[in-house]
């Protein structure tokens, strides 16, 4: 009788020891506040987040170098530059999809062309604004632009 309780007891352990892992997390769902959000809202509070932090990092900027009243104009003109087009939508794979291969890269190099003319408008603007800042200034400017560059998409690996 002995040997065949070992087995059942062997099994309820296990699965004793199994249900902590199994259980959910303290707070239950709403503990984790992106993942009961739908898609929509999910990108929508992602976005909030991104301008503040954007907003956040240009008062910083904007304190750190210490504009004079003639530079204000160039400052405000090189936010308003650097605010993405509203307009800059990432298509659906599900769009795309129904496309054939050749109108894929044609809506593909279309999007790439209107990255490329968004970047080069953000570019003319940085270059005025920079040409705008006193010697001290740009020193500031340099190494805060080379900051966000360093801390890039890729940080974390290697």
């Amino acid at each position: 009788m002995k040997a065949s309780l070992q087995p059942l007891l062997l099994a309820a352990l296990l699965a004793s020891a199994a249900l902590p892992a199994l259980a959910e997390p303290a707070g239950g769902p709403a503990a984790a506040p992106c993942a009961v959000k739908a898609d929509g809202e999910r990108h929508a509070y992602r976005q909030a987040r991104w301008q503040d932090r954007v907003a956040r990092r240009a008062a910083e900027l904007k304190t750190e170098l210490k504009l004079s009243a003639e530079q204000e104009t160039a400052w405000t003109t090189y936010l308003a530059a650097m605010k993405p087009p509203a307009d800059a939508a990432t298509p659906q794979r599900s769009d795309l999809a129904q496309l054939t291969t050749p109108e894929r890269l044609d809506r593909m190099r279309s999007l790439r062309q209107q990255r490329d003319a968004a970047f080069e408008q953000r570019e003319a603007a940085t270059r005025t604004f920079y040409g705008a800042l006193n010697t001290e200034q740009k020193k500031i400017f340099d190494e805060r632009t080379a900051r966000m560059h360093r801390h890039g998409r890729h940080r974390h690996q290697g």
